[in-house]
């Protein structure tokens, strides 16, 4: 067996259970996850009928390029949410349609390090998404956490050390970030761009939560805005990673897209036809349709803008809780410990929430997530509102 699977740490959700074992909450309430980021608001009907309509395509082994109409939309939808201008994106060369964003993140580690290098590093926000660190592990790289900073809830990339860049094979950064919700400003982007040219690595730009905003003149900035209006048109060591899951409440539907430097979209493409992970062609079908139509994502938005605006009136006074700048998750501060909150608040109020110190990794004694709960508001109006509740009471109750 490959040693650098015992490596590999728990996942968040398999400590969540081992914390929650032996705990029987009250008989008398629903449970309420606020655990999984997992969306719950209903999958478009077009997406469903465009699947069921194309099952046909099942006769047929579809290519791991996906088909070129699907490639197109996903050029056009890049090209008109990031500002870019048209025909910026080549769909034949610079663009992958993926199955979600999860395998195509983990897979472009084992495209991209380069394992003759001992040293070699892959650099990733704390906390994190596990699937970079499970990634860098079995490419044979060490894993490097740069911690979020408390207040801007983004890694302070200017206090990366030039040996470390050195080392840098690949840089996963999430923006908007999961859990914080914090935006990477363009000047940031830029910056990093400079230091994957001076110190040779590629930057992959976890983007799965751009379309979850606030402010419709202010959508969240990408990596390929940013190169394009930096006068990049290449997108030279830049990848970004997108998915329906989110944008589109469709997690099952399983479809993401790559796009970005044509020459590592190329060497990826080669590694994904081996990997044997083709989309299928009902999944294909699909996906164009969705990223083709904006109106049922601007619904969406509406809907999380309803759901933050009623619990924070829920939970103000009551928790260290603000609306993020994007995505999903409120990141709130806990009175003690996050296992003791997190268990405290399943045991007597039924409603389950995520450890923060689960999302994080230690680093010179400090754990950044230590402290902290990472609550999914993905459920129903009626659910997120009975969750704010229960939590409130929880607290009050402490």
């Amino acid at each position: 067996m490959n040693p650098d699977l015992d490596k590999l740490q728990p996942y968040p959700f398999e400590r969540l259970r081992a914390l929650k074992e032996g705990i029987q909450p009250p008989s008398g309430l629903d449970h309420v996850p606020l655990s999984i980021g997992e969306p719950r608001h209903p999958t478009p009907s077009f997406i469903r009928e465009a699947v069921l309509s194309h099952l046909h395509g099942l006769a047929a082994y579809p290519l791991t390029r996906g088909m070129p109409e699907l490639r197109h939309a996903i050029a056009r939808w890049l090209e008109r949410r990031f500002a870019l201008d048209e025909g910026a994106l080549d769909p034949e060369t610079q663009v992958l349609p993926v199955n979600g964003t999860r395998e195509a993140l983990f897979a472009i580690a084992q495209a991209v390090v380069d394992r003759s290098r001992a040293d070699a590093a892959v650099l990733m926000p704390n906390p994190f998404y596990q699937i970079y660190e499970g990634a860098a592990l079995l490419a044979g790289a060490e894993p490097v956490y740069l911690n979020c900073d408390e207040q801007t809830g983004l890694p302070d990339f200017d206090a990366v050390d030039t040996a470390t860049w050195r080392r840098c094979q690949l840089l996963y950064v999430c923006s908007p970030h999961n859990p914080t919700g914090a935006v990477i400003p363009e000047a940031a982007l830029v910056k990093l761009m400079a230091l994957a040219d001076e110190h040779d690595f590629v930057i992959a730009a976890d983007e799965c939560y751009s379309e979850i905003y606030f402010d419709e003149d202010e959508p969240p900035v990408g990596l390929l805005q940013a190169a394009w209006r930096g006068g990049r048109r290449d997108f030279r060591r830049c990848l970004v990673f997108n998915s329906l899951s989110k944008r589109s409440n469709a997690p099952g539907l399983r479809s993401g897209l790559v796009a970005g430097d044509a020459n590592l979209v190329e060497r990826f493409l080669r590694y994904r036809t081996y990997h044997g992970c083709a989309m299928p062609v009902h999944h294909q079908v699909a996906s164009r349709l969705a990223w083709e139509d904006e109106a049922h994502v601007a619904e969406s938005r509406r809907e999380y803008q309803r759901k933050f605006d009623a619990v924070l009136e829920i939970l103000d006074g009551c928790l260290e809780v603000s609306r993020p700048q994007a995505g999903f998750y409120l990141w709130t501060r806990t009175p003690g410990s996050d296992e003791a909150f997190a268990r405290g608040l399943y045991a007597r109020q039924n409603v389950t929430v995520l450890p923060g110190s689960y999302l994080s990794r230690e680093v010179n004694g400090f754990n950044p997530g230590a402290g902290r709960v990472r609550m999914a508001l993905v459920a129903p109006m009626d659910e997120c509102l009975d969750a704010a509740r229960r939590i409130r009471s929880f607290v009050e109750q402490r």
